[in-house]
C-alpha cells in the first residue's frame, strides 16, 4: 500500500512541476525531501506501532495534544490529499488519451477524470482486501513501466552524469527549498499504512518495516527516474512539460523516439495513478471514519458495512469531495496547495512523537524533533498564495471545531 501510494503523482507528474521551479536543483530537492520524509515516515511508524488505530495523526493529536491540534491534523489531511487526488484523477485522464493518441478538450479531460473517479471509489468501499489485491497488480504494471523507460534512456544517452554535475548551476536557495516542500508531498504515501492500523495484522511489527521499505525503494526510484528524464529532456525543457500538459514522463517517453516506449510508458502512468487514487481514498476515508467517530464530521461517517468491514459512507463521500476538485482541471494548483498542508499535518505528526511515552518509542527522540522542524522551515518556502489559503482553512476549520465542540459539552 505504501508503494502504490507513492509511486504514481509524484514520480508522474509533480517531479515535472518541481523542474520548473528549481531546474537542475531538484536532484538537490528530491534528496532533501527524502531526508525530511525519512523523519516524518519514522515518526509515524512508532506511532501507528504504538496506537493501531484508524485515523493517523488525526488520532494522535487528540491523544497527545487535545482536540485542537488533532482536529487541525485531520482538517489538513482531508484537504491536501483531496487535492492530491483530484491531481491523480487528472493526471490518469491525460496520460490515458495519450495512450490512445486523442487530443481532448479540458471538459472532456475532468468528465473522464469524474468517471475514472466513480469507478475506484466503487472498488474501494468493497473493503481492504479487494483494494491490496489491485493494489498489488498496479504497483507492478508501473514499476515495470519506469523500468523500461529508465533502461531505454541508458541505452540511447548514456549515464546521467551531466544532471549530477550541473545540479548546483542555476538554482538559488529558496526555489530549491519550494521544489523540496513540493517533492515532500510526493514522499508521504508512507501516511496511508498509518492511518490502516485498524485493518493491518501485527501492526507493531507490520507498519515500521513497511513504512522504512517503502521509503528506501521510492527514494531510489525517484533519483533514477528524475536523472533519466534531465539526461534527455534537460532541466528548462522538461519543467515545460506541465505546461497546459500533465503528462511530463510521456513527453520524455517521445523524445526517445522508440517505438512501443510511449504507449508503455502511458499505461504504467495510468496504472500509477490510479494506485494513488485508490490508496488515497482509503487514507481520506479512514480519516473521515475516526472524525466521524469523534463527532468532529457527521456521525454517519462512522458507519461500517458489516459484511466488507469497509466505511461506505465516509468512501462515497471522499469520492465526492475529490470530484469537486477535479472540476478545477489545474494539476499545478491543485498540488501547490496540498504541498502548505501537508506539512502542517506532518509537523503535528513529530510533534505528537515527542510526547510518546519512552515504552511505545522505537526511536531517538531527535527523530521526530528534526522531523517538525523541517516541516515547519519548509512550509514557510511555498509561495505566499498557497500559505495564505491554507492558513485561511485552518482558521474555518478551527472555528467550526469550536462550535461542534460547544454543541456536544
Amino acid at each position: 500500500m505504501g508503494l502504490g501510494s507513492i509511486v504514481g503523482t509524484g514520480i508522474f507528474v509533480s517531479i515535472a512541476i518541481a523542474t520548473q521551479i528549481s531546474g537542475n536543483g531538484i536532484i538537490i530537492a528530491i534528496v532533501i525531501a527524502a531526508i525530511l520524509a525519512t523523519f516524518n515516515g519514522l515518526s509515524s511508524a512508532q506511532l501507528a506501532a504504538a496506537h493501531p488505530v484508524s485515523g493517523g495523526t488525526y488520532e494522535y493529536g487528540n491523544r497527545f495534544l487535545g482536540s485542537y491540534f488533532g482536529f487541525t491534523a485531520g482538517w489538513m489531511f482531508l484537504i491536501a490529499k483531496s487535492a492530491s487526488a483530484a491531481t491523480a484523477v487528472l493526471g490518469c485522464a491525460s496520460y490515458l488519451f495519450y495512450l490512445f493518441e486523442v487530443e481532448v478538450s479540458t471538459s472532456t479531460l475532468v468528465l473522464t477524470g469524474i468517471g475514472i473517479l466513480l469507478m475506484m471509489t466503487i472498488l474501494v468501499s468493497g473493503g481492504i482486501s479487494r483494494s491490496n489485491l489491485a493494489n498489488k497488480i498496479i504497483v507492478t504494471i508501473t514499476l515495470l513501466g519506469l523500468a523500461a523507460l529508465v533502461t531505454a534512456g541508458f541505452i540511447l544517452k548514456g549515464a546521467p552524469v551531466d544532471p549530477i554535475l550541473n545540479m548546483f548551476e542555476g538554482s538559488d536557495i529558496k526555489s530549491i527549498l519550494y521544489a523540496s516542500a513540493l517533492m515532500f508531498v510526493a514522499y508521504t504515501g508512507y501516511g496511508r499504512i498509518a492511518t490502516l492500523g485498524e485493518e493491518v495484522a501485527e501492526p507493531k511489527v507490520t507498519i515500521p518495516r513497511a513504512i522504512i521499505l517503502a521509503m528506501v525503494v521510492i527514494v531510489i526510484l525517484y533519483l533514477t527516474v528524475s536523472l533519466t528524464a534531465l539526461n534527455i529532456m534537460g532541466s528548462e525543457a522538461f519543467g515545460l512539460t506541465v505546461e497546459g500538459e500533465a503528462a511530463p514522463l510521456m513527453k520524455v517517453a517521445q523524445a526517445l523516439s522508440i517505438p512501443y516506449i510511449g504507449p508503455i510508458v502511458s499505461f504504467a502512468a495510468v496504472t500509477a495513478m490510479l494506485g494513488v487514487l485508490l490508496n488515497l481514498i482509503l487514507g481520506l476515508s479512514r480519516v473521515m471514519l475516526s472524525m466521524g467517530r469523534r463527532k468532529d464530521l457527521p456521525g454517519v461517517l462512522a458507519h461500517i458495512n458489516p459484511k466488507s468491514q469497509s466505511p461506505v459512507p465516509a468512501v462515497l463521500t471522499t469520492g465526492v469531495v475529490i470530484g469537486l476538485l477535479v472540476l478545477s482541471g489545474d494539476v499545478v494548483f491543485t498540488w501547490s496547495f496540498s504541498a502548505f498542508t501537508v506539512l502542517i499535518y506532518y509537523s503535528i505528526t513529530n510533534l505528537s512523537a515527542l510526547f510518546l511515552p519512552e515504552e511505545d518509542r522505537l526511536y531517538p527522540r531527535i527523530i521526530p524533533a528534526l522531523g517538525l522542524f523541517g516541516c515547519v522551515f519548509l512550509a514557510f518556502w511555498i509561495d505566499l498564495l498557497f500559505i495564505a489559503l491554507g492558513i485561511g482553512m485552518i482558521l474555518i476549520g478551527l472555528v467550526w471545531h469550536r462550535v461542534v465542540k460547544k454543541l456536544h459539552d
